[in-house]
């Protein structure tokens, strides 16, 4: 059985304690911490690696909402998000900032449980979009819309994050394929031999790059940028292929 790891933020003590409780009570939630503000909520999900956040809007100092767009501009895998607030007004905020669900106080188990259960279908559904690979593996099986394709390693140029979505570029004129699987999930399953993150939003096959410059990558026609975070990586690959 999947088990997600969970954190609740919130700075009333009564709320959180309830939050505390549900996450408790349900077999497939695991409480790895819990804190009162948001800030301190931003340390602990680096620390702890959560796969879902209940998180309190209205905190002083910083807001939940404030934490969830800090989250966004993150790298690496970022933990899905369920608003508790008793404030309806946000709720199309936090559609911006992907939550999976957004619970109006004072909520019940019922529905604590509806939205848990979101979070427990995306991340089952996620685990089952791809194979593991390893180096000696030639191609990938990815979920396209209700089908799943088989794509064969060569034959990809890069891929690019669309937000929850990712877009496999494929050389020779193929049509880029669209599937739903986070940039990181995939990377982590994809042999490291041939493909490298090179930015927060593309993973490039290292046998398809034509050209290189100082901040850029070119494959085929198209220019890809090295982000700041993983240029002395790619600068370690790259004095290699040049001795």
């Amino acid at each position: 059985m999947t088990i997600l790891k969970c954190i609740a933020v919130d700075d009333e003590p009564l709320a959180l304690k309830l939050v505390q409780t549900f996450i408790e009570q349900t077999p497939f939630l695991e409480l790895c911490a819990s804190c009162d503000n948001a800030v301190e909520a931003l340390t602990l999900i680096r620390e702890k690696q959560p796969d879902v956040v209940f998180l309190d809007i209205n905190m002083p100092n910083l807001t939940g909402m404030e934490l969830a767009r800090l989250l966004q501009e993150q790298p690496g895998t970022i933990p899905k998000i369920v608003f508790t607030t008793a404030y309806n007004h946000y709720a199309i905020e936090g559609y911006r900032v992907n939550a999976v669900d957004y619970l109006l106080k004072p909520f019940s188990y019922e529905e604590f449980l509806r939205a848990a259960n979101k979070v427990l279908q995306i991340a089952e559904d996620t685990s089952n979009h791809f194979q593991s690979i390893t180096a000696d593996d030639e191609f990938i099986f990815l979920k396209v819309e209700y089908q799943w394709v088989r794509i064969s390693l060569k034959d990809i140029s890069y891929i690019e994050s669309l937000k929850d979505y990712v877009k496999v570029h494929l050389d020779d004129s193929q049509k880029a394929v669209l599937s739903l699987i986070s940039l990181k999930a995939l990377e982590e399953k994809l042999p490291s031999s041939k493909f490298m993150r090179v930015h927060r939003s593309y993973i490039v096959s290292l046998d398809k790059i034509s050209a290189i410059s100082k901040n850029s990558i070119f494959i085929d026609k198209a220019e890809i940028t090295v982000g700041e975070q993983y240029k002395e990586t790619f600068k370690a690959i790259v004095e290699k292929w040049i001795k």
